[in-house]
Formats: C-alpha cells, sequence, structure tokens
C-alpha cells in the first residue's frame, strides 16, 4: 500500500489466520443499535464470540444499499444517538481493551463529508480504525476520500459485485487495500443468498487481478452459509442476520430486552464456528 504507513492490523490477522489454514469471520453490526452502551457491549463481546475482523457501521439516513434488516437497524442507531464522533468514541473505548482486532467502519461518505475529511482521518487513526468501506463513492472519485485516507494510513477497502466485469476490476481494484470485499448478489442486502459455484468463479477472478485477501458477504445467513463462503473465500462476512437478531431481542417498547447483548453474541458465536469448521479448498 501507498501512502501512510496503516496499523498493521489487517495485515497481520489476515497473515495469521493464513498460516492457521482457515478463513476470517467477519460480523457487521450498527454503532448505536438500540443504543449507545448497548452496542458497545456487544462490540466488545465480538472478538470473544470469535470476530475476526468487525465491520461497524456508520448510520446515515439514506442507505440506498441496505436491505430493510439494517435500514430498520440504522433508524434505531439514530434514535438511540447515533452519530459519527460518537462511533469513533466506541472504538476508541473498544482499543482500551483490544489493541488487535481489526475494525473497519462501513457505511457512506456524507456524514464523513459533513465531519470533515481531513478531521475525520486524523480523529479515526486516532481512535483505532484499521479501514472504510464507503459504498457509494465509486473510482472515479478517489480524490474525495480513497486517496487521502490511503496518505494517512487507512485501508481503503472496495465493493467489487456480479455486474463488475473484467474491465472494470482493475479500475476497481487500483486503489483498494486490506481486502476486497465481493458482494456475492446484486441488490440490497439481506434479500438473498448466492450460489456457492457463482462464489467459487467470482473469488477465483478476483484473485487473477489482486493478490489482496477476498471477503465474501451479502446473504450469509446460518453457520452453513458461512462455513460454504468459508471453503473459498478469505473471509465471510455476516450483516443482516446479526443485525435482525438485535431486533428479535427489542423488548416491546424497542429498547434492548435483558438477554439481547447474550443472544446476539451467541448467535455470532455459531456463525464463527461455522467459518472454523470450514476445510479451506483452491478455488478454482
Amino acid at each position: 500500500m501507498s501512502g501512510g504507513k496503516t496499523s498493521g492490523r489487517i495485515e497481520a490477522r489476515f497473515a495469521k489466520l493464513a498460516g492457521e489454514g482457515r478463513a476470517a469471520f467477519v460480523p457487521f453490526i450498527m454503532a448505536a443499535d438500540p443504543d449507545l452502551e448497548t452496542s458497545f457491549e456487544i462490540l466488545k463481546g465480538l472478538p470473544d464470540a470469535g470476530a475476526d475482523l468487525i465491520e461497524l457501521g456508520v448510520m446515515y439516513s439514506d442507505p440506498m444499499a441496505d436491505g430493510p434488516a439494517i435500514q430498520a437497524a440504522g433508524l434505531r442507531a439514530k434514535a438511540g444517538g447515533a452519530r459519527l464522533d460518537r462511533t469513533l468514541d466506541m472504538v476508541r473505548r473498544f482499543r482500551a481493551g483490544d489493541d488487535e482486532t481489526p475494525i473497519i467502519l462501513m457505511g457512506y461518505y456524507n456524514p464523513i463529508y459533513i465531519y470533515g475529511v481531513d478531521r475525520f482521518l486524523a480523529d479515526a487513526m486516532d481512535a483505532g480504525v484499521d479501514g472504510l468501506i464507503v459504498v457509494d463513492l465509486p473510482p472515479e472519485e478517489d480524490v474525495e476520500l480513497c486517496l487521502p485516507a490511503r496518505d494517512a494510513g487507512m485501508h481503503f477497502i472496495r465493493l467489487a459485485t456480479p455486474t463488475t466485469d473484467d474491465a472494470r476490476l482493475p479500475k476497481v481494484i487500483a486503489n483498494t487495500s486490506g481486502f476486497v470485499y465481493y458482494v456475492a448478489i446484486a441488490g440490497i442486502t439481506g434479500t438473498k443468498s448466492a450460489a456457492t459455484a457463482d462464489i467459487d468463479a467470482a473469488v477465483a477472478r478476483l484473485k487473477r487481478h489482486t493478490d489482496l485477501p477476498v471477503a465474501v458477504g451479502f446473504g450469509i445467513k446460518t453457520p452453513e452459509q458461512a462455513a460454504a463462503v468459508a471453503e473459498i473465500a478469505d473471509a465471510a462476512v455476516v450483516g443482516s442476520a446479526i443485525v435482525q437478531t438485535v431486533a428479535d431481542n427489542l423488548a416491546d417498547d424497542g429498547t434492548a430486552g435483558p438477554d439481547l447483548v447474550s443472544n446476539v453474541l451467541a448467535f455470532t458465536r455459531s456463525l464463527a464456528d461455522g467459518v472454523r469448521r470450514a476445510v479451506r479448498r483452491a478455488a478454482e
């Protein structure tokens, strides 16, 4: 990676897992869903529940790429006090007890633009953020955030999709670092699942274009599906199913139920166990 020196956490974690011969498990949660303190308790518990890397969602009022589960999580987060500075504070608190698990912020450009790119990058680096996934900034807009992020030492992780053809793929990957996130379905999050054969072919194609690890997400809902992806890819990402578990454990008034944190972490552990049971095989 050109630019500034990164924290090294993402590189170290994928190197460690490669040495163990297994894929990474990457859960996604929305910061401040259903409130700041409950989401922090989930975040803090994710490494012990098997998370190898963590995607932390940044609330945005117009989440065009997200399906119903994550849209609802965003609404709960907004009501629960979500703000970008508070999300960075969550990461800072997490780092007080865990300096090894990589954290990637995932969301949209508008909150970062309003915060101020230079200020955001400085504060995010200081808090201990390792990477960014900003779903509405294409490569043509790299000057906005991608290049400043890389100059600051922050990984900028790009999405590739089933519609990203071989002509487009080099441009998508050009300034990507950390890993490549393959969106296994065309469309919004959490609505359907991809066939294993399609994922196998897609990962093989990406590997022809990059040496970066390839993570696969969108549509993974069960430990069995997570295991199937972990046999092929370098990481399996689960978001909507975990966020839906948060929703399923709310009290009648919309606040956190008494077992919400423990039930979310137990479900997360089941997904992580699925990934750990997977036997890696080379993509054809």
